[in-house]
């Protein structure tokens, strides 16, 4: 039988896997109140494979993190209980689950907001109204660009949820550094217009992710640190004038760091032959990185197989396929055919349809 590369094993620092597709974070909105429930333990565990690495939804580091509804946090005793099962239940399968750290940052407005107050940003530019996911519009409040006094403050929330994420038995983090939210923020050039330490030079524009960096390593280990990145995104309006030297830069910074993986999102997918195709613009941060590298973007099991085997990336992230496809390794591993997402119910509150009702190859798994 042909090797296929998504299915060999691999080690990720202390970690054994034994294959390498990655449950991409994936925001559900099913935890009411932003905290995580009981639904969860089904979701999570039916895409838990042994030696299989998870990466749960974007997970709020404070009250001043929430953007969307019913998102869920890890700020407070009640999320860390809350949070326990669902891992347990994913640990039983002999997975690695690792909780990604988030804060919006601007992409939000004051309902979601402690007293009413204004989203924080590292300036003061307002977010244009647009559609999200789910197709409702938005509006965002204007921002209130954040006092240099402040900053301390925000990192050590990233500290504290890193420390309850282990309290709640998760392997390790992922610090969301991407898709425009507030550490994103800081580091391009279309939001940032600081004149101080945070702003002006790459160096400088990074230096909050550093920060973050440091302390969540210096409250648990840099072993147990990963980072997901977006260079080459405009999402929420938040771009860079050189992303190739900024990916370069944090690329190379957090090697230094040696964090367990570093995590990054491809560019936009480009017409070839009439086909979208993936770009594979990252094998220079991979280089770069040294470390555990995973890509996400788009990727199949035809193109995943091909990137892992070619050894522009160690792991491959799988979003949409993984939602509509619990079982997703095993049906690449036999070639079998994928059920179809659906969209509408991507965002929906209900706790069964389209969240844990996707079929298996095998009716009673």
């Amino acid at each position: 039988m042909a090797v296929i590369p998504l299915l060999t094993p691999h080690k990720m620092g202390n970690f054994d896997l034994s294959h390498r597709i990655v449950l991409a974070p994936l925001t559900r909105q099913r935890s009411y109140g932003n905290v995580p429930q009981p639904h969860a333990i089904i979701y999570y565990s039916q895409r838990a494979t042994n030696g299989g690495l998870l990466i749960t939804e974007a997970t709020g580091v404070s009250n001043t993190a929430q953007g969307y509804t019913d998102t869920p946090g890890i700020w407070t005793k009640e999320h860390v209980e809350a949070w326990k099962p669902i891992v347990q239940a994913v640990h039983d399968k002999g997975a690695i689950f690792f909780c990604q750290l988030w804060h919006v940052g601007r992409v939000s407005n004051t309902s979601f907001q402690p007293n009413g107050q204004d989203p924080i940003c590292p300036s003061d530019k307002p977010l244009t109204p647009q559609l999200r996911h789910s197709g409702e519009g938005a509006e965002f409040s204007p921002p209130r660009r954040l006092g240099i006094e402040e900053i301390p403050g925000i990192i050590n929330d990233f500290r504290a949820a890193a420390r309850n994420a282990m309290e709640a038995g998760f392997d390790g983090v992922e610090i969301h550094g991407a898709n425009g939210y507030l550490i994103e923020q800081f580091m391009k050039d279309s939001v940032n217009d600081r004149t101080d330490e945070y702003g002006g030079s790459i160096e400088n524009r990074c230096r909050f992710a550093r920060e973050v960096v440091e302390a969540v390593i210096d409250e648990i280990g840099h072993e147990r640190v990963g980072m997901r990145l977006s260079p080459y995104s405009d999402y929420m309006e938040c771009y860079d004038s050189n992303p190739n030297d900024l990916g370069m830069y944090m690329a190379h910074t957090l090697s230094k760091y040696n964090l367990v993986h570093l995590h990054v999102v491809e560019p936009r997918m480009v017409v070839v032959e009439g086909r979208m195709k993936i770009q594979h613009s990252l094998r220079p941060m991979r280089e770069a990185f040294g470390g555990i590298f995973i890509a996400a973007g788009g990727y199949n099991r035809e193109e995943g197989n091909k990137v892992v085997k070619e050894g522009y990336t160690d792991l491959v992230a799988f979003g949409r396929l993984f939602l509509a496809n619990p079982d997703l390794p095993k049906r690449f591993e036999i070639d079998a055919p994928l059920n179809k997402y659906n969209r509408n119910t991507f965002y929906t509150p209900d706790p069964i349809i389209g969240y844990t009702d996707y079929p298996f190859l095998d009716s009673k798994a």
